[in-house]
Parts: C-alpha cells; sequence; structure tokens
C-alpha cells in the first residue's frame, strides 16, 4: 500500500514482522539506563536483559518527524530509533510485547499490526532531550498525520510515554 509520506513523498507501508537475525553483540550503556528490555530475546548485556541508555538507542539509527498529537500542541517533531530496529538490535523472536511507563501503567501491543511500519521511540521533543515532565526520557510515538490509519484508539493506547520497559512476550 502507498500513501504520501512525511516529506510529501510517497512511501509504501510494509508489514512490521521482525525476521530472527542475529544481532549485533551488545554493548554495555555507559549513560543512565532509560530501556530495558526482557523476554524472548537473544541479545543481552545484563544478564538476561538489554539496557539501553539515549546513546545506544540514537546509534541505532535516528527518524524524526513532525505530527499532531492529542498530547501536545501544534504540530512538534519526534525523533528517535524506530521500535524495530530496537527489536531487531535484541534479536526479538516475536512482535508480541508489554510495555511499561515509569508509573507502572503497562499494556500489551502487537508491533507488528499488519500495514503499520511501526512507531519510533522518541529521545528528542523538538531537538531536546524529553524530561519526564514532557512525558520523557522515551515516548512511542507513531506519525499520526501520516494516515488515517494512524488515528484510531489502539494506536493511541500504544503510544505510551515515560516508556522505560519493554517485555517481549510469545
Amino acid at each position: 500500500m502507498s500513501v504520501t509520506g512525511f516529506l510529501g513523498k510517497v512511501v509504501t507501508l510494509a508489514t512490521f514482522a521482525l525476521t530472527p537475525i542475529a544481532a549485533a553483540a551488545l554493548d554495555a550503556p555507559s549513560g543512565d539506563v532509560v530501556l530495558t528490555i526482557t523476554g524472548k530475546i537473544t541479545e543481552t548485556n545484563n544478564g538476561d536483559q538489554a539496557d539501553f541508555d539515549i546513546e545506544m538507542l540514537e546509534a541505532l539509527g535516528v527518524e524524526t518527524f513532525a505530527t499532531t498529537t492529542q498530547w501536545t500542541e501544534g504540530k512538534p517533531e519526534f525523533s528517535g530509533p524506530t521500535l524495530k530496529s530496537v527489536l531487531e538490535a535484541v534479536g526479538a523472536g516475536s512482535t508480541k510485547l508489554r510495555a511499561t511507563a515509569l508509573n507502572d501503567y503497562s499494556l500489551e501491543m502487537d508491533a507488528g499490526t499488519e500495514g503499520f511500519p511501526g512507531p519510533v521511540i522518541a529521545t528528542k521533543l523538538d531537538g531536546a532531550p524529553m524530561s519526564v515532565r514532557t512525558k520523557g526520557p522515551l515516548w512511542l510515538v507513531y506519525p499520526y498525520d501520516m494516515d488515517i490509519k494512524f488515528q484510531n484508539e489502539v494506536i493511541y493506547s500504544n503510544s505510551i510515554w515515560q516508556l522505560r520497559s519493554m517485555e517481549v512476550m510469545d
């Protein structure tokens, strides 16, 4: 399926599916740990879990887009690695996730929802790191303005801010 993308270019929305690949070994974080991934993963750096600091996440590649949200004013710009790239880095064996926020809010989601390229784990809002007060340090954000398919309750409920951990489930 093709749609007009972020910059007016036609892009193809592909199914987000993980293919088991040999992920590169994960270094230990040198900064504060902002994300911990557990569960069905093959790459770890702290016992049976993978810990990430901001620098490690951004080293996976940064996607940037501007979009309106129901939680912000205007059309802010979000930047961060794609959820897909983070899951590939840990050798995730599934797209079924339990995501948990700093306040212990959690949700179960399928990151492989048919027809969606997947969200970014935003590390920056309008080019600046996000504080806990501004829904950070991590926020799972979709490009809501890209397509009406990103404007539904399932996608909105998957948009967890103050993200601190994810468990890859069977």
